[in-house]
């Protein structure tokens, strides 16, 4: 892993706005001699301050054993051009092959956990704690966690929000509809004041 990054610091009060549009994730784990990565569909933030989230990962995966030996995990939004690794590193389990390997990907070392995180063909992670909900975690497969450091690619988040239009479409999220299929967020659009 790398320590090189492009993307620009997230203020943790913005972190949240990442992913409250629902898109695709990607969640990075490790217990320090083993990694993973895999796609998630269901994400959403829970809390502003401290930023946290909630994001169903299934007790059986390799992930959720990485997780709980590290209590942490990376969140990624990959963009459209990461529409086939997203596919990829869903569709493949973790215990039988080394993804980061098999599908060539590069990742740098997050500032805070020393995560493995993903930048090419995304535009935000996220580094988060998980703050153990044994009851939840095991019967709805949902983790709750802590956001503790977050960047964004500055060409479609700034300012604390997401600008997304044809200059940067690559890096628009990405919406996964099953089998394959996915939709891609398009343009921003401003809402006018009504009087």
């Amino acid at each position: 892993m790398e320590n090189l990054s492009t993307f620009t610091p997230v203020a943790l009060e913005h972190a949240s706005r990442l992913i409250n549009h629902g898109p695709t994730v990607l969640v990075t784990s490790s217990d320090g001699k083993r990694h993973n990565v895999m796609a998630a569909a269901w994400s959403m933030p829970v809390e502003f301050t401290p930023p946290r989230i909630a994001i169903v990962i299934d007790k059986r995966t390799f992930t959720r054993e990485l997780i709980h030996a590290s209590g942490t995990f990376g969140v990624i939004i990959p963009g459209a051009a990461a529409i086939d690794l997203t596919y990829a590193v869903g569709s493949v389990s973790g215990r039988e092959t080394d993804k980061f390997e098999r599908f060539k990907i590069a990742a740098i070392t997050g500032p805070k956990l020393g995560l493995p995180l993903l930048e090419a063909g995304c535009c935000a992670w996220m580094e988060c704690r998980l703050i153990p909900e044994r009851h939840t975690e095991d019967a709805y497969d949902t983790c709750f966690a802590e956001v503790v450091s977050a960047a964004a690619d500055p060409r479609a988040f700034r300012h604390g929000h997401w600008e997304l239009d044809s200059s940067n479409a690559d890096l628009h999220t990405i919406h996964h509809l099953g089998a394959g299929n996915f939709v891609r967020a398009s343009d921003t659009i401003k809402a006018r004041e009504l009087a």
